[in-house]
């Protein structure tokens, strides 16, 4: 629709007649810019620690700390010594948007493809595995332009890879003998969705899941060092997170939240969908409750933030049962009864939910740009835009600073 609604807008302002019938209008057309590939995947390789530009999503295995940077790779941290974290190595991933790790096994994606990483010794990781094309990319790989058209007529996605795009100026003759438009030219009138959605994995038993914007994976994965693809289907708008709770995938996409069922692992299968209005959302289940934040503004759609409360005991039939208002939220966790939620430049705020529905802010540590969270059995992670966080639990539940980690 953005696409028609610009095409028109060329066409009041810029055209001119060239005939009865036929008017030339000035439109911009987006090209990719491609790598074949091979070259891509020749990039993929362990590398020495360097600084983190972007600090992405955290992931937490064993005594160790991965920090993801979007499109990049994956940084490697030693968190033996939770007051002094150390830097490993660095994962050079292009395209990667998210990890999960099993005995020993990550798993990365890079684009289009699955990585297997194997990091039994950490000090020496090693690429085990390589599955191609198993992933969607184009999907969710965008022009930066939402107004122009994009000419895939030199792109052969069998061979290459997008990785960035250029821009020019074309004259092109409109004809309106038809209702719809068509475009003399003869150019690709084709256009990529607007994408926000980020990629996320859940490992299940020996069947890893994966979403992208709209498609939902499924890996088997019992072998570990030989991973198999087994099936994808739509699940949803948008899909930007994905939760794991008592064998369902509760995916948060931009306008709602999906439950999907992984009682038979290889087949999973859509049983409802919760919607509100578009707002960028994490979601995580607790029991019959699912917490999930609602983040205004910007690429999300609305202004408003909230946190809500859902009731999830009939997952044919999830419903609203409170709401909070927040400023800028992000990621979220819980432990036990508290509930933590990264509440962007509002800092980390902490709930008490004995009551789900009638949550209690406890605490709240400010001036920190809070992004994401994991609650551990005896300590709390949480990164920010420059730093990741440590945090200890204390007798009566509530979290003190252990460590600060910045980041760049």
């Amino acid at each position: 629709m953005k696409k028609i609604i610009a095409l028109l807008f060329f066409i009041s302002f810029v055209s001119c007649k060239s005939d009865d019938n036929v008017e030339t209008v000035t439109a911009t057309f987006a090209i990719p810019e491609v790598m074949s590939k091979t070259d891509w995947r020749s990039q993929i390789e362990v590398q020495v620690p360097k600084p983190i530009e972007n600090v992405g999503k955290i992931y937490v295995y064993n005594d160790f700390i991965f920090i993801g940077e979007e499109d990049k790779g994956v940084h490697v941290f030693d968190n033996s010594n939770p007051t002094s974290p150390q830097i490993i190595a660095f994962l050079n991933i292009p395209g990667n948007e998210d990890i999960a790790i099993k005995n020993n096994f990550l798993f990365a994606d890079s684009a289009i493809d699955l990585i297997v990483f194997g990091i039994s010794n950490i000090n020496g990781i090693t690429q085990v595995a390589l599955l191609e094309d198993v992933f969607d990319y184009y999907e969710q790989f965008d022009t930066p332009d939402p107004f122009a058209f994009t000419d895939y007529s030199d792109f052969n996605p069998e061979e290459e890879v997008i990785v960035g795009w250029t821009y020019e100026e074309r004259e092109l003759e409109q004809s309106f003998y038809d209702d719809i438009y068509t475009l003399g030219s003869g150019e690709s009138a084709n256009s990529v969705g607007v994408g926000g959605s980020l990629a996320r994995f859940q490992i299940v038993e020996d069947y890893l899941y994966t979403v992208g914007e709209a498609e939902l994976s499924t890996f088997n994965i019992s072998n570990l060092s030989a991973p198999s693809f087994v099936t994808s289907y739509y699940a949803g708008w948008r899909i930007e997170t994905m939760f794991h709770a008592e064998g369902y995938l509760y995916l948060g996409g931009d306008n709602g939240m999906f439950i999907h069922s992984v009682e038979n692992p290889a087949s999973p299968t859509f049983i409802s969908e919760f919607t509100h209005w578009e707002g960028c959302d994490p979601v995580v289940v607790d029991g019959d409750y699912a917490f999930l934040t609602l983040r205004g503004g910007n690429e999300c759609g609305q202004e408003l933030s909230v946190l809500e409360v859902i009731d999830v005991s009939n997952k044919y039939n999830p419903t609203l049962v409170a709401q909070h208002s927040l400023d800028n939220p992000y990621g979220l966790g819980f432990k036990d009864n508290y509930l933590f939620v990264c509440d962007g430049n509002s800092g980390l705020k902490v709930y008490d939910k004995t009551n789900p529905l009638d949550l209690q802010m406890i605490n709240a540590f400010e001036e920190i740009n809070a992004k994401d969270v994991i609650p551990l059995e005896d300590k709390l992670l949480m990164i920010a835009e420059d730093a990741l966080y440590q945090y200890e639990y204390n007798d009566e539940g509530a979290i003190q600073l252990l460590s600060t980690l910045i980041l760049n």
